[in-house]
């Protein structure tokens, strides 16, 4: 069946007139293209994956925590950016400002790519993290002027559906590359990518904001809706809920090698066992596509955060008593990844609820808090690595009574109970 793009009712229309040359996006490309765009931070953390050893061969490092700061230098500068790209893009539009960030992170994958040393490869990363946030900045912003409540959610899952193909190829992907090409020459792949999404969207993609719904870019702006996106009480909850969760992940994905390498001895098997838990992620994205207009967003993620918080204590307990394997850990880090997916991506449509005319700014400053504290956090966990893969399931478990902390303050202590927001 075949979906003409547009808004599902008629307050919400494309800003830009049609252009008789293009044809309209149909609903399968929109979502493809966000998918595509939104890889970009994906693709940069988990191609360079099973380079991070041959990076600390070349510079010299002898200690392999420091290595994490290649993945963590990417992700704070990437909650940096979020803080411009929301602003920005409600005044001047989404397309232009997304260009523009798509052609400086070009950039700073070539110099990225000849780093003469890591403390010089970190400040690039960190770089690129500033630029490559526009794409999760500004598509979320795209799908808002769109979308709202039940509908937003549903197209959110369905876009991160086909986004979470990237952390499972990923990986694999990036050992394919070393076969042929040194580390460095990742960088030059993930150029090359971004070129062609920022291809992609130039020809296809139309200004998604309306001209009189675009918004100053005058300080007394910035400061009312910063005001209102952190004194909204429901919104700011369940984006701390989501930052803790987001560090859980962040950390898994940044002591992956480690704990292969380390733990299990088979680091070989690393990129087949991330694709897999990456694959049960996006099977529960899928999931809730369709059930979550029918079931709702708090049903859904409520239950799944209950379920993740009896995963990772099932985990960390496997792993103390000295039980853990390969197989345990896919099996077990599968369901955790899995019931993620389920309550993170409706963690972040009920925070997007209430913000309304403000969408550009409340992901931008959503998207500060989330990422740069998930990286904090990511942090703290990873460095207790110690030969053992206790500390992250245990780690996670941590973050999961800490988020559901927030929704039971969020929710007065009432759980499983779907409500509507007025946005505002």
């Amino acid at each position: 069946m075949h979906y003409t793009l547009g808004p599902p009712n008629p307050a919400l229309v494309t800003a830009s007139p049609p252009d008789p040359r293009r044809a309209p996006l149909s609903f399968v490309e929109f979502v493809a293209l966000m998918a595509a765009t939104m890889a970009l931070p994906a693709l940069a953390i988990d191609t360079m994956l099973p380079a991070l050893p041959l990076m600390g061969r070349d510079f010299l490092v002898a200690d392999g925590n420091s290595l994490q700061w290649v993945v963590t230098a990417f992700v704070i500068g990437s909650g940096a950016g979020q803080l411009v790209y929301g602003p920005v893009s409600d005044r001047f539009g989404r397309r232009p400002v997304l260009l523009v960030a798509l052609a400086l992170y070009v950039m700073l994958s070539a110099v990225a790519s000849v780093a003469p040393s890591l403390h010089s490869l970190l400040a690039a990363r960190a770089a690129q993290g500033m630029c490559v946030s526009a794409a999760t900045v500004i598509c979320r912003s795209i799908v808002r002027d769109r979308y709202s409540g039940a509908t937003m959610a549903r197209v959110l899952s369905t876009i991160f559906i086909v986004f979470l193909i990237a952390p499972i190829v990923a990986p694999s992907l990036g050992q394919l590359l070393l076969l042929v090409v040194n580390w460095r020459g990742i960088f030059g792949f993930l150029g090359l990518y971004a070129v062609g999404v920022a291809i992609w969207l130039a020809i296809r993609l139309p200004e998604t904001l309306r001209p009189e719904a675009r918004r100053p870019l005058g300080a007394a702006h910035l400061l009312e809706a910063a005001r209102f996106v952190l004194t909204e009480p429901t919104s700011m909850l369940y984006t701390i809920g989501m930052t803790v969760m987001f560090g859980s992940l962040l950390a898994y994905v940044a002591t992956m090698p480690q704990i292969f390498a380390g733990a299990f001895r088979a680091p070989q098997l690393m990129a087949v066992t991330f694709a897999g838990c990456a694959g049960m992620m996006a099977v529960a994205s899928f999931l809730n596509s369709r059930i979550v207009e029918r079931v709702g967003m708090h049903r859904v993620s409520h239950t799944a955060l209950i379920a993740f918080i009896a995963t990772t204590a099932v985990h960390a307990f496997v792993a103390f008593l000295g039980l853990e394997t390969i197989v345990t850990f896919a099996v077990l880090q599968s369901v955790t990844m899995a019931c993620f997916g389920l309550a993170v991506s409706n963690f972040g449509a009920i925070a997007m609820q209430p913000m309304g005319k403000i969408a550009g700014s409340a992901a931008s400053l959503q998207g500060v808090i989330s990422t740069i504290g998930g990286a904090l956090v990511a942090a703290l966990i990873g460095h207790q690595w110690s030969e053992t893969v206790t500390f992250l399931p245990a780690g996670a478990f941590c973050c999961g009574v800490v988020a559901l902390g927030c929704v039971l303050i969020a929710e007065k202590a009432v759980l499983f109970r779907n409500r509507a927001y007025p946005p505002h």
